[in-house]
């Protein structure tokens, strides 16, 4: 079984040629062997789409790296207060709050789209920009459901334009040590892997019984847009500015949020593809809505040719500590991790992290960039005998535009990214049913429980945006 399994598993009837207004024949416009070629030794032309927020440090990243030139920004609030910053620094740049309107109008100007809007959203601008040929950095998770997530990584195979999940440390320090550590067998059959996100959550401490009530949409926002390919609900402000990580309809919760910070570099270098089992071994405050407030979940990955089977856990919730070594000490922190938007992250107690149980050394490590440190006297002893981690100087911003270049290849591109933000999907599944799933990777089917099993295809989309269903 790979990675890039293509999309026959769908059901056929979920799927087709990707065709409509603005994409029929545009991947013929833009190649990307063209793209990548016009690009080499020279600064790559992109399109940010989502500027607020998180999209404002996504925007800094790129233009800060030095390889990039913003030639024009998107974002469904365009002009209200969360965009001011990046309108500044870029006055003169053309600006849309609708993609499809910004591809119809200055699609030719640019060879590179950066997506940083909410996580439900990022599938409908990701799979257009791949249509027209255009290099894709994208913010996790990829998408909202295991099948647009399927999708993405087909048309990233099928355009053959490079993509980047936007998971930073997947460029730093932690990222070439745990290679290196692999590669040298001092992080060898690994059996079980324990990984947390004990910080506050926006939805902590609150309850909901229904959805919330209408109330009359801004001004300055497009809402429509905004809601994408998601299951559409009246505007509430409740469902902006993060809170809809809150709400199953439009986040991925805590999981999606952390899990490609926290154990993205074990899946990739253990090569753990897809679990066959993910199970929901505790909810507290199960709802119809809204993320539990903790939940533990176990993934049961089978063996990889000599490696053995794997069990990771997952543990959330402020109270919902996960049992730890003896000698486990103090929390490994990357000083690197950008702020929440609400909430804040846990250093002193428990920050977010892992453990890694090999054969013969437990390693402790925390999230995005942090290097793993080996428990106990088996460290120690190790000290001067490991190999060396090879020096890194670029970001990840950088490493995508240089991969866009022709210079390095994207250290998170899709074909990786993918099967990490499925696996991620399928615990979100596991909370909203409260279930042990038995999963199938070939034919990326649940077969033991039909509602869950219908949630891998997500929301059924309104109309006028089935057509990125349609590959």
């Amino acid at each position: 079984m790979g990675n890039d399994m293509p999309a026959k598993g769908l059901p056929t009837s979920r799927r087709g040629l990707l065709r409509g207004a603005g994409i029929t024949g545009a991947g013929a416009l833009f190649a990307p062997s063209i793209a990548r070629a016009q690009s080499r030794g020279q600064k790559v032309n992109i399109a940010c789409v989502g500027i607020g927020g998180r999209g404002a440090d996504v925007v800094k990243d790129l233009h800060n790296s030095g390889l990039a030139n913003v030639v024009a920004l998107c974002d469904t609030e365009m002009g209200n207060a969360r965009t001011a910053e990046v309108i500044r620094m870029f006055p003169d740049v053309p600006r849309f709050r609708d993609f499809r309107e910004m591809f119809d109008k200055v699609g030719n100007s640019f060879q590179a789209v950066s997506i940083a809007t909410p996580d439900f959203s990022h599938f409908p601008v990701a799979m257009q920009s791949m249509a027209m040929g255009k290099h894709i950095y994208c913010e996790k998770p990829m998408g909202h459901s295991v099948r647009q997530i399927q999708l993405m990584m087909d048309a990233a195979t099928k355009y053959k334009v490079v993509t980047q999940m936007a998971n930073q440390g997947h460029s730093g320090p932690g990222y070439f040590q745990f290679k290196a550590w692999t590669d040298a067998g001092i992080i060898k059959n690994v059996k079980r892997i324990t990984t947390f996100m004990n910080s506050p959550r926006r939805w902590h401490g609150k309850s909901v019984t229904g959805f919330l009530p209408t109330q009359p949409v801004p001004a300055d926002l497009d809402f429509d847009v905004w809601q994408a390919t998601s299951k559409p609900h009246p505007y509430n402000f409740g469902y902006m500015v993060g809170e809809w990580r809150s709400w199953f309809d439009y986040g991925n919760g805590a999981l999606g949020d952390w899990g490609a910070h926290i154990f993205d570099n074990a899946h990739e270098f253990l090569r753990l593809g897809l679990p066959t089992e993910v199970e929901s071994v505790k909810i507290e405050g199960a709802s119809r809505f809204y993320f539990p407030q903790a939940s533990t979940l176990a993934f049961r990955f089978p063996a990889r040719g000599a490696m053995p089977p794997v069990e990771l856990s997952w543990y959330e919730g402020q109270q919902n500590l996960p049992p730890l070594p003896a000698d486990f000490g103090s929390s490994v922190v990357d000083p690197n991790i950008p702020p929440p938007t609400s909430g804040s992250i846990e250093t002193k107690r428990l920050a977010p992290g892992k453990v890694i149980y090999g054969e013969g050394l437990t390693f402790k490590g925390g999230s995005h960039a942090s290097e793993l440190e080996i428990l106990g006297a088996a460290g120690r002893d190790l000290r001067g005998k490991l190999p060396k981690v090879p020096a890194y100087d670029t970001s990840h911003a950088g490493n995508f535009l240089r991969a866009v270049m022709g210079q390095e290849h994207a250290h998170s591109n899709f074909l990786v990214a993918g099967p990490l933000c499925q696996t991620m999907a399928l615990g979100v599944i596991a909370q909203r049913t409260n279930a042990k799933l038995s999963f199938d990777p070939g034919s990326r089917r649940i077969t033991n429980h039909k509602v869950a099993d219908a949630l891998l295809f997500g929301d059924t989309p309104r109309p006028e945006w089935e057509q990125y269903y349609r590959l």
